[in-house]
């Protein structure tokens, strides 16, 4: 590649690897700084960090001073394995045997006015070592990480509630967290706070650095989401205790082959999958169970990468992607069910009893990720048979996987059957929605169970309620926040706003009322601005979901609202005598002074965006009429189930339903 290409003069993401490249093929100080205006003192540290990986890669002794540089220089062990052509447990092994292992400063909270108190450390490969000594028992939490889409703040609320439990239970909390930006790493959270990445190199050092200061009853990674989760075999094979969940128990969650054994065991039943490691298996596989599937890669965050898909050539083309972002693991294919209901349940187990937390009906169809759809607690249209069955799978499962905490499953319901999509042994993004939504610390108990307690105790010191299912004070209604005006393709094109099972929400909003429309509408006013009490909605479905979608526009016509209709669906209206004025499609073009859709939208004259596509060419078809929806602030709703549940959203604002209430009252 071309230095001047490897650079990039547009900042991405990826610059500084692009600097880095273009450095090491032979690009200059100031050849590089011309075109991206990067501080040369930058660029030099970096050119600094690439003659020291030319001396790493060259063939000879790996000694001391080598190392250790390389260590001052910012260099993982994992890097320098890479370089040296070892795995990075020799690395390390060599690294301990010359006694290199950094120390820990503490941050000068008060800028050298006085003594700081404050216990934050981070790490520096120096000689004087600033960990104090303790006496009492130590537990440490490994935090989130960085704050991104399939990860974020969520998790913190978790550990956070944790180092509170541990504390009032006599414990010294330590933090291990990299994100300054949370509540984790507020200087009133824990008992000691580590600055540093959560990989394995760094919590291995920080734990044997604690060890040497005080004793230290274990470590807790169920809470912090996937990043931690997937660290703890790493750290038990270290000889690092784990609290709560195993690691075998974890991977029998995430291994496709031995969690089918366990539904197998207990007579539960999943969508038909299979796993494959090439485009070969992977078409037998899709070619068996039929299309369409859902596809993606394992141990991943947020659904990354994971796509539903219609056919042979679809499938090439994930494989080749799957590949690059998890090239050690299977990718995992499942049947895709169509038109089915999709349910998050929270739980925690102490192995032996079960506290069902938890259940919410997600508003769109199965086949959304979890943290990008809506979901109503308690479920609105599920019968206490089908969640008798709930609870009942549910403890098989926790029991069946080993689970001592927190478990978060995912089941679908289709033709009044219970399918098990996935179970997930840690903290889930819905923990503090059903803590909020019920009154009930889950993260708290989760803790308390890791480090020895029963759900009995916590039963009798008030931390659980009586009985073995939460109950919500109210209707609560979680809505994802999606910022599709700040997405952008690689094109500098808007991100098409359709919903799928790769996760793209940011955060997260909440709506509490006594019926579900109005908590259904106060989430919406919460995180895309309020549905519409009247004025002009634009309506274009497939051909799949107009039968579906009658009565919900039916009840927008009666409400009082015009309706515009591409001409397709505008006739299948017509025919079922609810009147809509017909729009052009883009591609027709515009007649004389007539507007054609997306031009409508973008005249800011529609009030509200009715858009279902379905397969692969049809939600191309509707990119543009999305985008200017999302260019013009317009609420897009691109899903029937959503349609439906806007309609009751919108009935309560009409009625004036909507009354305020804190969640400290919704809660006594």
């Amino acid at each position: 590649m071309d230095w001047r290409v490897a650079s990039g003069t547009s900042p991405t993401e990826f610059r500084i690897q692009q600097v880095q490249r273009a450095l090491a093929q032979g690009a200059s100080i100031d050849q590089v700084y011309s075109l991206t205006k990067i501080d040369p003192w930058f660029l030099i540290q970096i050119q600094l960090i690439n003659e020291r990986a030319s001396e790493l890669s060259r063939p000879g002794e790996l000694t001391k001073d080598l190392i250790k540089s390389a260590k001052q220089l910012g260099f993982s062990d994992y890097q320098i394995a890479k370089l040296r052509n070892q795995t990075e447990k020799e690395l390390r092994a060599i690294r301990h045997s010359f006694g290199i292992r950094p120390v820990y400063k503490t941050v000068d909270t008060c800028a050298g006015e006085f003594e700081a108190m404050t216990p934050y450390y981070y790490s520096s490969y120096d000689e004087e070592n600033e960990v104090l000594p303790r006496m009492k028992t130590a537990v440490v939490i490994l935090g989130s990480g960085p704050n991104r889409i399939g990860q974020g703040i969520e998790f913190d609320y978790s550990c956070v509630h944790a180092a509170f439990a541990l504390k009032n239970a006599g414990y010294e909390t330590i933090m291990i967290n990299c994100n300054p930006e949370t509540v984790s790493t507020d200087y009133d959270t824990s008992d000691r706070l580590y600055f540093e990445p959560l990989t394995l190199e760094d919590v291995i050092e920080v734990i044997n650095a604690e060890t040497v200061a005080g004793p230290i009853l274990g470590v807790i990674a169920q809470l912090g989401g996937q990043t931690p989760l997937g660290l703890a075999r790493g750290l038990l094979e270290a000889g690092i205790k784990i609290l709560g969940t195993s690691p075998d128990a974890i991977d029998l969650a995430e291994e496709r082959g031995a969690f089918g054994e366990i539904l197998k065991a207990n007579n539960l039943q999943a969508p038909n999958y299979g796993m494959a490691n090439s485009f070969e298996e992977a078409a037998d596989i899709a070619n068996k169970i039929s299309y369409p599937v859902l596809v993606r890669p394992s141990y991943v965050l947020g659904g990354r990468g994971m796509e539903i898909v219609y056919d042979k050539d679809s499938l090439q083309g994930f494989i080749e992607k799957a590949t690059a972002i998890t090239p050690n693991h299977p990718v995992l294919i499942d049947k895709f069910l169509d038109d089915a209901i999709e349910i998050d349940v929270d739980a925690l187990y102490d192995g032996e009893e079960l506290y069902l937390a938890g259940v919410m009906e997600h508003i769109e169809e199965a086949g959304i990720h979890s943290g990008d759809s809506a979901c109503v607690i308690p479920p609105q249209s599920i019968d206490e048979g089908m969640l008798r069955d709930i609870f009942k799978a549910t403890e098989k499962l926790a029991r069946s996987i080993g689970v001592l905490g927190l478990i978060n499953i995912q089941y679908a319901i289709a033709d009044n059957r219970l399918y098990v999509l996935e179970a997930n042994p840690r903290a889930s993004r819905t923990v503090p929605f059903v803590s909020k939504a019920t009154g009930v610390l889950v993260a708290k108990a989760a803790a308390l169970i890791a480090v020895g307690k029963t759900i009995a105790e916590l039963r009798s010191e008030g931390r659980l309620p009586e009985g073995t299912v939460g109950t919500s004070n109210g209707i609560a209604v979680k809505e994802a926040v999606l910022p599709w005006n700040r997405f952008r393709r690689i094109d500098g094109k808007n991100v098409d706003s359709v919903l799928g099972p790769e996760m793209k929400s940011t955060g997260e909003v909440m709506g509490i009322a006594n019926d579900f429309g109005s908590a259904f509408a106060k989430s919406q006013i919460a995180s895309f601005g309020p549905l519409p009490r009247s004025g002009k909605i634009f309506i274009s479905l497939a051909d799949k979901d107009k039968n579906q979608s009658l009565e919900s526009v039916r009840a927008l016509y009666n409400l009082g609202f015009e309706l515009y209709a591409t001409e397709g669906t505008g006739r299948f209206l017509s025919d079922h005598q609810i009147l809509s004025r017909w729009v052009r499609k883009h591609h027709e073009g515009s007649a004389g002074e007539e507007k054609n859709a997306v031009s409508l939208i973008e005249s800011g004259e529609i009030s509200l965006v009715i858009n279902t596509p379905f397969g692969r060419d049809t939600r191309q078809d509707g990119w543009l009429i999305r985008s200017a929806a999302v260019s013009r602030g317009i609420s897009c709703i691109t899903t029937i189930p959503g349609l439906k549940a806007a309609v009751s959203g919108i009935k309560a604002l009409q009625g004036n339903h909507i009354k305020v209430k804190s969640l400290q009252d919704w809660t006594k």
